[in-house]
C-alpha cells in the first residue's frame, strides 16, 4: 500500500466516532439508520463520517438484496492490514552483535531461528571465551537450543549479504552500521546476572521478533 493511503485511512480513523462505528463493523454490517441509532448521530453527520470512511476505501455502501430502497454498510477488512507498520523481513541470513556475544546476540539469533525459520547467526565486538550460563540457562527455560555455539569475533564474519541486527548499544556505538543495519538497544543481562534479567531480555528479543512476524 503506498504512503498516501495509509496516510488518508490513519486520518478517517482519527475521529474517535469514526473508529467506534469501524469497531462496530468489524464484526456486523450495519444500515445507516441502526448506526445512527446506536451512536445517537444525527442522519447528516453520520452521512459525513461514512463519506470520509468511504473516501478513504475503508468502507463500501451496497443496496440490500432484498429491500432495495435499503442500503448497508460494510467494512473492506482487507483494508485494515495496511494500516500496521510494515517492515520488510531480511530475504538473506540474520546476523545478530554485541559486545560480548555472551548472550544477547545468541539468544537472539535462537529465537530468529525458532520463529522466522530463516538462517540466524551472532557475533561480538570483544568476543568472550563462552556464552554465559544464564543465557544458557535461560535459552533451556524457554525450549530454545543454543547448540554448541561459541562467541566469536565480528572480524571473523562475512557479513556484507546479512542483515546485521546490533542488540547492544556499545557495539552499535562501537562500530560503522550501515544504512542498511537495524539496532536493538537491548540492556546486558549479565550486569544483573539473575535469571529474571536472563528471562526479560529473552522476551524481549522475542517480542521484537515475533512482533516483525506478525507484521509481514
Amino acid at each position: 500500500m503506498d504512503l498516501e493511503t495509509r496516510v488518508r485511512r490513519h486520518a478517517a480513523l482519527g475521529d474517535p466516532v469514526r473508529l467506534a462505528l469501524i469497531d462496530d463493523l468489524s464484526t456486523s454490517d450495519r444500515a445507516p439508520s441502526e448506526l445512527s441509532k446506536r451512536y445517537a448521530i444525527p442522519s447528516n453527520l453520520l452521512a459525513h463520517h461514512l463519506d470520509v470512511l468511504e473516501q478513504a476505501t475503508l468502507i463500501e455502501r451496497l443496496s440490500s438484496s432484498g429491500d432495495a430502497r435499503r442500503r448497508y454498510v460494510r467494512l473492506r477488512p482487507e483494508a485494515l492490514a495496511g494500516l500496521t507498520v510494515s517492515v520488510p523481513r531480511p530475504s538473506g541470513p540474520v546476523l545478530f552483535v554485541c559486545t560480548h556475544n555472551s548472550a544477547r546476540s545468541q539468544l537472539a539469533a535462537a529465537v530468529w531461528s525458532e520463529a522466522i525459520g530463516t538462517s540466524a547467526s551472532s557475533a561480538g565486538t570483544h568476543p568472550a571465551n563462552s556464552i554465559h550460563p544464564g543465557a544458557v540457562a535461560a535459552a533451556v527455560r524457554a525450549g530454545l537450543d543454543l547448540g554448541d555455539a561459541k562467541p566469536r569475533s565480528i572480524d571473523a564474519v562475512e557479513f556484507e549479504l546479512s542483515q546485521v541486527i546490533t542488540v547492544c548499544d556499545r557495539a552499535h556505538e562501537e562500530l560503522s552500521p550501515g544504512t542498511s543495519w537495524w539496532h536493538w538497544s537491548t540492556p546486558d543481562p549479565v550486569d544483573e546476572a539473575t535469571p529474571e534479567a536472563f528471562d526479560d531480555t529473552l522476551a524481549s528479543l522475542r517480542n521484537r521478533i515475533e512482533n516483525l512476524r506478525r507484521t509481514q
